[in-house]
């Protein structure tokens, strides 16, 4: 019997490399898909090293490996995106997007090339079938969860999609990795933004985008120095705003609190708990419902602000068609403005996310129309 072929990412980690294995003992024809994002030498993900790695997976489970150079699309569709959001004022996540615009893309144009119907990857995420509805649910091991980065998905991407790592603990990716003897079984997890790499991040950032000096105001209204860019400060920053003593002040860090990008003026406020720092409101756009949008509002669910953070109890309400409005049952610390904010339901079920686009700072009078 002629086995049912799909096609899996491999990025030359050990994630996607037991993915491959795991498929090959499910009784899958693998073919293996090396994608070339970013082209650099002092970036994390080092093409040449990361290929070398999944060719040398491929070769041990006689796996084909199809090598494409993506650099020109993710320059266009990610990476432009990445240096918008920072003149626009927020902090954004590459990630999110990689892997709906690009990720997801190839592998399923390269499914349809080579004729299979399957896709799949080394992320720790699980996927549902209900009533022929695909629903995304958080891995077993949360500790190791990445449904937050795939929350733009939609019905036609989950479809045909497979997560072989959903159900296994990460230190037994590791055992089994070992076991068969894969070169990567104790190769680090990459972490942070691949393409910046060993690189100071405002360093990065400075080469493409040309950066004007401005005031730092505190939220008293004293002028305590000046920054190089509002580009390099995000809510919650407390290092590299280069403020030094007072005699009047008190004896505790200072914080970024706000940017004003029209006057280029970046605010800062007093100790990790100021008030200025929580929120319990903000206004998400471009939002995705990976599995059906809610047909009643409030919806109650649970959310994440950032991808390490705890689920949080909030209650979701439509203002339009592509506007939202979040309240939280308790007042979250340095929300900020360009994350994704991904959402939740009691049994772990991913609904879908959006993009933060305002907070309000009731400290200031920065409140948000109910």
């Amino acid at each position: 019997m002629k086995k049912e072929k799909i096609v899996l990412g491999m990025s030359g980690g050990v994630d996607s490399s037991v993915a491959a294995l795991l498929l090959q003992r499910d009784g899958y024809d693998v073919e293996g898909v090396f994608m070339k994002n970013w082209d650099d030498k002092h970036a994390i993900c080092s093409a040449e090293d990361d290929y070398a790695d999944a060719l040398s997976v491929s070769k041990k489970l006689n796996i084909p490996l199809h090598k494409i150079d993506y650099t020109k699309s993710y320059k266009n569709k990610v990476f432009k995106q990445f240096l918008d959001d920072h003149l626009e004022g927020f902090t954004p996540n590459p990630d999110v997007l990689c892997n709906k615009e690009i990720k997801f893309e190839v592998f399923q144009k390269y499914a349809k090339k080579l004729n299979a119907k399957k896709i799949a990857t080394g992320h720790y995420a699980k996927k549902t079938i209900i009533n022929s509805i695909n629903y995304l649910e958080k891995a077993t091991d949360q500790s190791k969860d990445q449904s937050y980065f795939l929350y733009q998905l939609g019905q036609k991407e989950l479809k045909h999609a497979i997560f072989p790592l959903g159900e296994i603990q990460k230190k037994e990716v590791r055992k089994i990795a070992k076991k068969n003897g894969l070169i990567n079984h104790n190769k680090k997890d990459s972490t942070g933004i691949c393409f910046i790499g060993e690189r100071k991040y405002n360093d990065f950032v400075g080469q493409y985008i040309n950066a004007k000096k401005g005031k730092i105001i505190s939220i008293d209204g004293d002028e305590l120095g000046t920054h190089n860019g509002h580009i390099y400060f995000t809510i919650g920053q407390r290092k590299g705003l280069g403020i030094g003593a007072r005699l009047s002040a008190a004896d505790k860090p200072w914080y970024v609190v706000k940017k004003d990008i029209k006057k280029n003026i970046v605010f800062v406020a007093q100790g990790g708990n100021h008030p200025a720092l929580f929120s319990k409101k903000i206004i998400v756009n471009n939002v995705n419902w990976i599995s059906q949008k809610p047909t009643h509002f409030p919806k109650q669910l649970y959310a994440k602000v950032r991808y390490r953070d705890n689920d949080k109890a909030c209650s979701v309400f439509c203002l339009n068609q592509n506007s939202y409005l979040v309240k939280f049952k308790l007042k979250q610390k340095a929300i900020t403005p360009g994350q994704s904010i991904v959402f939740y339901d009691k049994n772990n079920i991913c609904v879908g996310g959006g993009i933060i686009s305002k907070r309000d700072i009731p400290f200031l009078n920065k409140t948000l129309d109910e």
